[in-house]
């Protein structure tokens, strides 16, 4: 159940499973391309086993979730919210900053929200609440105007509860590949959105990966996963509770320990024999560990190289110093750093997202963040001085590339007649 590992053959077996599936999603997505609600209602059957009469949650479903929440629970959800909003207002960019670069020429940026995006917040027979705040409260943040949420069949009041909380404009009860066919191209009842965030299945993430010619996503994910890197001074009690949180989420699940001594390995491993046996979702956590281990690095600069190979969803640092190890990690979902950050906090309350890359695309993707719903334009301003600074420099690359028309567009206001000035009014 708990065995030393070969990193290389850890990280292979992290490869997806999107090519099984792809042509069902395909069959899916054309299904709701020509059949449109229609469609909708046939998969919810189909897949859901359940028959819609609307696909829409309205008002009166949201007000009489919040009576079958435990009052607790709700406070807890606003708690969260508050945290999680706080943070992602510190990440917000300026929506206009601009510099002169030298006289006369005056560069920028320009930022602006998202028109419409589509959070997938799974469920159905589970319910993800936290999920819900993660996916659209950066959203919200940034400023994204229509903000519409699809969850499978039926939605649990704790997910309700969690979007309402997150001011989301609309929810759609409508799960799988087909929730994402239908926010990326659009039914009669869900219009199509500018990008799609949010966890699901292998068909959820192909459906995604497919359908980006339509509408952007956040990022592929997959199962959940989590590296650690602990040393001597470590508690084996708190690294082996780490593993089985995540071992919980999923049995495809991965957990590695990265240790600096065979004997923290072997404590870590006892501790999990003992924890996994009072654990209340021990079989999903059992089949977890056939996909988890350890590696025993020869010190914490090998331990962070390893990491950084991995590239890991979550990645715990439990050694003497972790914040001097910090400035090392090129390449992680989200860090948590010292003995006393459980991952569970970035999962809940802390105010941290989530909603994280996996099997090591934290190489090339980060987590989502207010960023993911912005766009950015540059901005130029010359005045006539900026524009004689470079003028040489556009007209003799732009006549170099055999475009004679971009240098005239600037040959002519160099060099242009008085009386086209004075006609446009121009110094």
């Amino acid at each position: 159940m708990w065995s030393a590992v070969d990193i290389e053959s850890w990280i292979s077996r992290r490869t997806s499973r999107l090519d099984e599936v792809h042509g069902t999603v395909q069959e899916i997505i054309e299904k709701v391309r020509m059949g449109g609600d229609g469609a909708l209602f046939e998969l919810s059957e189909k897949f859901d086993k359940v028959h819609l009469d609307s696909i829409t949650v309205d008002e009166d479903a949201r007000e009489a979730a919040y009576e079958q929440v435990d009052t607790r629970i709700t406070e807890c959800l606003v708690e969260a919210e508050v945290r999680i909003s706080r943070f992602h207002e510190l990440q917000m960019p300026r929506e206009l900053w601009l510099s002169e670069v030298e006289p006369g020429i005056t560069l920028g940026v320009k930022t602006t929200p998202l028109s419409r995006v589509g959070a997938y917040v799974p469920g159905g027979r589970a319910a993800y609440p936290s999920t819900a705040l993660m996916c659209t409260i950066p959203a919200r943040i940034a400023g994204v105007p229509e903000i519409c949420c699809c969850s499978p069949p039926p939605i649990q009041p704790l997910t309700l509860v969690a979007l309402d909380i997150a001011g989301v404009n609309e929810i759609y009860q409508c799960g799988g590949a087909q929730a994402i066919a239908a926010m990326a191209l659009g039914t009669e009842t869900i219009e199509p959105v500018d990008k799609i965030v949010g966890p699901g299945n292998v068909y959820v993430t192909s459906a995604k990966m497919m359908l980006r010619e339509y509408a952007e996503i956040d990022f592929p994910a997959g199962p959940s996963e989590i590296a650690i890197i602990a040393d001597e001074s470590a508690v084996p009690e708190y690294v082996a509770a780490d593993i089985l949180a995540q071992a919980e989420h999923d049995p495809h699940a991965a957990c590695i320990l990265i240790a600096t001594s065979s004997a923290l390995a072997d404590r870590v491993g006892t501790e999990i024999k003992k924890q996994v046996e009072h654990a209340k979702r021990k079989e999903i956590i059992i089949q977890a560990l056939k996909n988890s281990g350890y590696i025993v690095a020869g010190d914490l600069s090998e331990a962070v190289e390893i990491s950084n190979a991995v590239a890991p969803e979550h990645l715990s640092l439990q050694v003497v110093d972790p914040l001097s190890v910090l400035g090392s990690i090129h390449n992680a979902g989200s860090i948590f750093v010292g003995q006393y950050t459980p991952v569970a906090c970035g999962d809940y309350a802390s105010g941290t997202n989530h909603v994280l890359p996996t099997a090591g695309f934290a190489r090339q993707y980060s987590g989502l963040d207010v960023h993911h719903f912005c766009k950015t334009s540059s901005v130029q301003y010359l005045t006539k001085e900026g524009l004689e600074s470079i003028g040489d420099i556009v007209e003799t690359l732009a006549t170099a590339e055999g475009l004679p028309a971009h240098a005239q567009s600037v040959s002519l206001r160099l060099k242009g007649s008085k009386s086209i000035q004075r006609k446009n009014g121009l110094p």
